[in-house]
């Protein structure tokens, strides 16, 4: 989609671990960049790793700034706990099923937006998720050539 991202690090590693073994490699430790940066968007991944975000200071920091300054935050899977935790969670949003126990009121559909936050229920439905990223970030038209680009088709 032509933009510029930045992988960020919670950990003191720029390669990180993720669930089923897989490795990251991040661009940036979360700890180095300044605290007054300000994204167009950030994505906030879920999984079972959401635990050590929710537990973050700096991440909950980051998405309640964001959110505050209007800037778009989304959320995947479980990661929109960090949003209840940073006290942002919007009206309308959806996760995955695991948190409906913290998350009482999750939405059926596949993505939400509701104002500058776009959750998404998971694994399953994370081109959809990065597809709506495209569009509230750039728009239809960018985001319909990248769809066609990648063969998908809703």
């Amino acid at each position: 989609a032509e933009v510029d991202v930045v992988v960020a690090s919670i950990s003191e590693a720029l390669l990180v671990k993720g669930r089923s073994n897989m490795l990251l490699q991040a661009d940036v430790l979360l700890s180095s960049i300044p605290v007054d940066r300000v994204f167009d968007c950030v994505v906030v991944p879920g999984g079972p790793g959401t635990k050590l975000l929710r537990e973050s200071p700096i991440v909950l920091s980051i998405v309640k700034r964001h959110v505050e300054a209007g800037k778009k935050v989304a959320c995947i899977c479980a990661a929109p706990t960090v949003l209840k935790e940073a006290g942002v969670l919007p009206t309308n949003y959806t996760a995955h099923q695991s948190v409906a126990e913290a998350l009482p009121n999750i939405l059926a559909e596949k993505c939400v937006v509701d104002g500058n936050i776009i959750t998404s229920r998971g694994a399953g439905t994370a081109i959809e998720f990065g597809l709506k990223i495209v569009y509230e970030l750039i728009g239809k038209d960018k985001a319909d050539h990248v769809a066609a680009a990648i063969h998908f088709s809703a």
